[in-house]
C-alpha cells in the first residue's frame, strides 16, 4: 500500500496544486481519480466527510483535506524545495495573496468565462482590475515568491490553463501581453518550469471539456436568467435560474440542445475543489 495517496480529478486546478507539490518535493504519491459530478466514492466520503470534495491528501492513513491546508501540510512534512517562504512576515504575504487568488480572483475569471451580456462585461472588469493588483506584485520578480515557484504560483496555477484556455476559445480579450506583460511573462516562466513542463495538464481534453460547455451557453443567450456563482470552501457552484414556464434548471443544457454530454458534465466539475 502506497504510503501517499491523492484523491483528486484530473480536470480540477486544486487537485493540480497537490500533484505539482508533491512533484516538488520528489514524494511517490497513488492518485486516485474520483468521479466528483456524478458518483463520489465511499473512501472519498469517509476522509473528507465534511465538505465531501477534492482534492483529499491521505499520508499513513490520516487525510488531510483542503487545498491550501494541504500545500503547508506538505511543505512542513517532507524535505525538498520550500513551498511557503522561511521568513514569518513572507510567509505571511503569501498566505495573503492565495486568499486573494480563491476568493477574489478565481470567481471573478470563471465567471468572466461563462457568463454573457452585460454580466460578462461587468465580470472582466472585475477580473481586470483584480489581474491588474497581481500584475502589481510581479515588479522585478520572476515568479511571485522570487525567483523559484512557490506557494502563490502553485495557487495562481488556474490562470494559466482554466483562464487562459476559455479565453483562447472565445475569443475575449483580458489576460493579454499588451495589458498584462509582468503576468505574462510569469505564464511563460511557470510553464516552462521542469516540474510543469513535464507533468502538464491534459490540454486537449480540458479543450474538448470547455468547448462543449461554450456550445451548452451559446444555446442559452436568449433565455432570460440570472447568473450566480457562490463559493464554499473549495468548490465555485455556478447557477443559471432560467425563466422556461416550467421549473427552474440548475445548469443544464435546455430544449433540444444536442452537445458533448460527457464534456459538459465533466466542465461543471472543473471548479473549485473539483465538485
Amino acid at each position: 500500500m502506497a504510503e501517499v495517496k491523492l484523491f483528486g480529478s484530473w480536470g480540477s486546478p486544486f487537485s493540480r496544486r497537490i500533484e505539482v507539490a508533491l512533484k516538488l518535493k520528489g514524494v511517490e504519491y497513488e492518485f486516485i481519480e474520483e468521479d466528483i459530478y456524478n458518483k463520489k466514492s465511499p473512501l472519498l466520503l469517509k476522509y473528507n466527510p465534511v465538505h465531501k470534495k477534492v482534492p483529499v491528501l491521505l499520508h499513513n492513513g490520516k487525510p488531510i483535506c483542503e487545498s491550501l491546508v494541504i500545500l503547508e501540510y506538505i511543505d512542513e512534512t517532507w524535505e525538498g524545495p520550500s513551498i511557503l517562504p522561511k521568513d514569518p512576515y513572507e510567509r505571511a504575504m503569501a498566505r495573503f495573496w492565495v486568499k486573494f487568488l480563491d476568493e477574489k480572483c478565481f470567481p471573478a475569471m470563471w465567471q468572466a468565462c461563462w457568463s454573457i451580456g452585460e454580466e460578462q462585461e461587468k465580470a472582466k472588469e472585475e477580473a481586470t482590475e483584480f489581474l491588474k493588483i497581481l500584475e502589481g506584485t510581479l515588479s522585478g520578480k520572476k515568479f511571485f515568491g522570487g525567483d523559484s515557484i512557490g506557494m502563490v504560483d502553485i495557487a495562481a496555477n488556474f490562470i494559466a490553463y482554466w483562464f487562459m484556455l476559455p479565453q483562447e476559445l472565445v475569443g475575449f480579450e483580458v489576460l493579454t501581453k499588451e495589458k498584462f506583460p509582468k503576468l505574462n511573462e510569469w505564464m511563460n516562466e511557470y510553464l516552462n518550469c521542469s516540474i510543469i513542463k513535464e507533468n502538464p495538464p491534459l490540454k486537449d481534453k480540458l479543450t474538448a471539456v470547455f468547448r462543449a460547455r461554450f456550445q451548452a451557453v451559446s444555446a442559452r443567450v436568449l433565455l432570460k436568467r440570472d447568473r450566480r456563482v457562490r463559493v464554499f470552501d473549495d468548490v465555485v457552484h455556478v447557477e443559471d435560474v432560467v425563466e422556461v414556464g416550467e421549473k427552474t434548471k440548475n445548469d443544464t443544457v435546455l430544449t433540444g440542445v444536442e452537445v458533448d454530454r460527457e464534456s459538459e458534465t465533466n466542465s461543471n466539475a472543473i471548479q473549485r475543489g473539483g465538485a
